[in-house]
């Protein structure tokens, strides 16, 4: 398996969605979704490297 380096979107997309994660486990109304939201920049950030052109 060939890793590639994720685009520049990609990685900042994935950034925006931990960052937000992050800061939902300090407010309440978004602790639920924090988890599931850090899961999901993780999903993007590891698809950006495992599928060449994302």
């Amino acid at each position: 398996m060939k890793l590639s380096t994720p685009k520049n979107v990609t990685f900042y997309i994935a950034v925006a969605l931990a960052v937000i994660a992050l800061i939902g486990f300090f407010v309440a109304a978004m602790t639920p979704f924090a988890p599931w939201l850090m899961l999901v920049a993780f999903v993007v950030l590891a698809a950006g490297n495992l599928l060449e052109g994302i």
